[in-house]
């Protein structure tokens, strides 16, 4: 998630087109604590039931939902961009992740403002 803040205003167009909401099952009072504490610019949203998760096959039956899955989706709410897993250590998975937003959201990236 610091990566992710780090990164915001290059990779997520500091929020211009670009809505970044980081779902968790975690309870939404422990993730309001976390977003503070990290001073997130992205949202945090909590799916204890796993309603989302499941919705966008993040979900492992065995254990719940799968850590560190990463999907874009594109205005028309369909999936553009999946990696399941998120190779969150791996600096290409971000230059992959920049480019599949670029694509839906062309322009006005961090060097144009």
């Amino acid at each position: 998630m610091q990566a992710y803040r780090d990164q915001y205003a290059q990779i997520f167009k500091n929020g211009r087109g670009v809505v970044l909401i980081a779902i968790s099952r975690d309870a939404d009072t422990a993730l309001a604590s976390w977003a503070r504490d990290l001073e997130a610019p992205y949202l945090f949203a909590s799916d204890p039931e796993l309603v989302v998760g499941k919705r966008y096959g993040a979900v492992n039956r065995l254990v719940g939902l799968d850590n560190r899955n990463l999907f874009v989706v594109g205005p028309d709410g369909k999936i553009a961009y999946r990696a399941t897993p998120f190779r969150e250590i791996d600096p290409t998975a971000y230059t992959e992740l920049g480019a599949a937003i670029e694509r839906l959201a062309p322009g006005d990236s961090a060097e144009e403002r």
